[in-house]
């Protein structure tokens, strides 16, 4: 009796390991891409800062997916992090450093009324870039701890795990910086103060990456699950809207998922302020 060939599965079990390396490498080029529109950006031709933006917001996408695909098919490796890691790097650190710096502080139209003014405003350049710089950092810093720590606790209660990231995570605070420039159409800044107002938003946003606040994850969304109709209807709904009016939901989305760190961070705070923790036993069998 003739022997049945097995199936090639494991062959194509391999394959499948491909896959979210696929979603990985466009994030990367969408990275790239980004940096090359930065670079041909100028003050008449701002048309590229809005592809720049564009570009960032699919690399967040295809993050987003990459991750989730592994997961889904159970083809996660140490080569797919270390790949997810670096393509992270390019997309969501230093095509969104250049693209603030670029947008908010380099194609700025130069003040030659007076020479302090002018000095300002070289000054208020030359501080974007550290700005911009220390946005880059804080995002690399972010994805090394991402990748060290196995179990995080953010220093606000919550329920740390899946549920919760500790720090904005890079693609949060990259997506930041493209819906503002989006929601702006790409069209540089001309004022000082508006210039002084993008440096801190940032700054905070750098400092919300290397932070230890708590931010939603969305890790516990399961496509899967039984009743999966009000999350289709609700996603539905937000890509029809983006589709419609891209840059002001975008911005909106992005600006809300931002405040929802800190507005967590502050209630705790309050929490932690009206209802002190009870004294320790020791004291207060010492006491009675």
């Amino acid at each position: 009796m003739d022997q049945v060939t097995p199936k090639p599965r494991r062959r194509f079990r391999k394959g499948m390991y491909i896959l979210p390396s696929l979603f990985t490498t466009a994030n990367m080029g969408l990275g790239y891409y980004a940096i090359l529109e930065v670079i041909h950006a100028s003050a008449t031709e701002y048309v590229h800062l809005d592809n720049a933006a564009k570009a960032i917001g699919f690399a967040v996408l295809f993050d987003g997916l990459d991750g989730r695909i592994a997961r889904m098919t159970g083809t996660t490796s140490d080569f797919g992090r270390e790949l997810d890691s670096l393509a992270d790097a390019v997309a969501f650190g230093v095509a969104p450093a250049m693209l603030a710096w670029v947008w908010g502080f380099h194609l700025m139209p130069p003040v030659l009324l007076t020479d302090w003014t002018h000095n300002w405003h070289i000054k208020l350049t030359q501080l974007g870039a550290i700005a911009s710089f220390l946005f880059l950092i804080a995002g690399v810093s972010r994805l090394a701890r991402f990748n060290i720590t196995s179990n995080p606790q953010p220093s606000n209660p919550g329920r740390p795990g899946k549920k919760y990231f500790v720090g904005m995570p890079i693609p949060a605070g990259a997506g930041v910086i493209a819906a503002v420039v989006h929601f702006a159409e790409g069209e540089p800044l001309v004022s000082w103060y508006m210039a002084l107002t993008w440096l801190a938003m940032v700054t905070t946003v750098g400092y919300l990456m290397v932070s230890t606040w708590r931010f939603y994850s969305f890790k516990d969304i399961d496509f899967r699950s039984q009743h999966p109709f009000r999350l289709v209807v609700l996603l539905a709904a937000l890509f029809y809207g983006i589709w419609l009016f891209s840059g002001p939901v975008l911005f909106g989305v992005a600006l809300l998922y931002m405040v929802s760190g800190v507005f967590w961070r502050l209630q705790w705070l309050f929490r932690k302020r009206t209802n002190p923790p009870p004294p320790p036993y020791k004291e207060a069998s010492q006491a009675s």
